[in-house]
């Protein structure tokens, strides 16, 4: 089953859905060290020269993929997720969306799909895509398909559909958005949820832990470039498993060092044996987690095994580039869920739910308890205080200021 695959990164979701049954005839990605990833990976899949997708006439991108009009199966992309993100919104107090540059890649993607005219339609990014609204991306794209579908008479319409990646078997609680459309008009429906936190009887298994993922390769020695750096390196180590700054708030169980809900989530955030990881994120700043439970980074490979990439799967480039683009991707076995429903639900070939899936971890050997826990180191003593909670959402000093520039 021919694709066309845009803004293809590390190649995550193209791997899942190779393992579906799909062939990508085309892989358009700028990034150097991606392109890199995919030659050495998958020297078989052909690579758009250049790889800019916006240097190129979208009929130019299909005829490089060998491919007439309606011919494709499917047309797939994650685009660059900044501009719909948290993180913009926590630095800007509101989604850059369409103000963003790089939300133009949804207009390429559009452009792509009138030139293709494929059978399925697929769009993964995260949640903040398809938030409704004028001007919104969700409208862009809604407006996209519908002159696509004026011009050609196909019947394109998108379904929605959200999911955390750990309800089917990623070991990481990564919640994303995939859009889905069909040239005939039918309504995707989401895959059925396979794991969730508890199993019982008639229930999803549990969920797929981070020592599940990556326990094997637990050691008490690591590479030095995997030594923390930064004023906060030395403060991780006082912080349980599980935990992140909130540990060392009054609400906490250490010192109260920070103001409760004062700090990004993600800050001095570590690993839980027990649990998923959380999101990896692809361009963290030096006190940005999930860390280690070791209170280290986590390495190439471990980052790897978090994703669902295969074993043996190498990711080019020096660390923080690797980092961005194993944090980018989509996990390969979300990307083979959706692809086996996409078989399953609209284009007639069936395949068993419950058969196993390529990319699905198994399960690691007996867990350890929780690392233990050090002391405070002395330079963050002084930090110790009666420190104000965050007001609440649209209360802090950030968005007070904010709201006194527009008025």
């Amino acid at each position: 089953m021919k694709s066309i695959s845009l803004f293809t990164g590390a190649g995550g979701l193209d791997l899942g859905l190779e393992a579906a049954g799909f062939e990508p005839t085309i892989c358009v990605e700028l990034d150097e060290d991606a392109r890199a990833t995919l030659r050495l990976n998958r020297p078989h899949w052909r690579l758009l020269e250049p790889g800019d997708v916006h240097a190129h006439r979208p009929e130019e991108i299909v005829e490089q993929a060998g491919l007439r009009s309606r011919e494709a199966i499917l047309l797939s992309g994650g685009p660059p997720c900044q501009p719909f993100s948290k993180a913009a919104s926590w630095v800007n107090g509101e989604i850059a969306g369409l103000a963003d540059c790089r939300a133009k890649t949804l207009e390429a993607y559009i452009g792509v799909a009138l030139a293709a005219l494929p059978q399925v339609l697929l769009l993964e990014n995260v949640r903040g895509l398809s938030r409704p609204g004028k001007n919104s991306a969700l409208e862009l794209l809604e407006s996209g398909i519908d002159r696509i579908n004026r011009r050609q008479g196909t019947r394109y319409r998108w379904t929605v559909v959200h999911a955390n990646a750990a309800n089917y078997g990623v070991p990481q609680t990564r919640e994303r958005t995939y859009l889905l459309a069909n040239r005939d008009g039918r309504i995707f429906q989401p895959p059925y949820k396979t794991h969730s936190p508890i199993s019982g009887d008639g229930s999803p298994e549990p969920y797929v832990t981070a020592w599940d993922a990556i326990g094997d390769l637990d050691t008490e020695t690591w590479d030095e470039g995997l030594e923390l750096r930064g004023k906060w390196a030395e403060l991780l180590p006082s912080i349980p498993e599980g935990w992140n700054y909130l540990w060392h708030t009054s609400r906490g169980g250490g010192k109260s060092l920070f103001g409760w809900r004062t700090r990004f989530w993600s800050f001095l955030l570590k690993l839980a044996k027990g649990r998923p990881s959380w999101t990896l994120l692809a361009c963290p700043g030096p006190a940005t987690g999930p860390f280690h439970w070791r209170n280290r980074l986590l390495s190439q490979r471990e980052l790897c095994r978090l994703q669902t990439f295969p074993e043996n799967y190498m990711v080019q480039g020096v660390y923080t580039s690797a980092r961005r683009q194993i944090g980018n991707a989509v996990p390969p076995l979300m990307g083979e869920i959706i692809g086996r429903e996409i078989c399953r639900q609209w284009l007639g070939i069936q395949n068993e739910r419950d058969a196993t899936l390529r990319f699905l971890p198994s399960r690691c050997r007996s867990q350890p308890p929780p690392c233990p826990v050090e002391p405070v180191a002395e330079r963050y003593l002084p930090l110790m205080g009666d420190h104000q909670s965050h007001p609440g959402v649209g209360k802090g000093p950030g968005a007070q200021a904010r709201l006194r520039d527009r008025e």
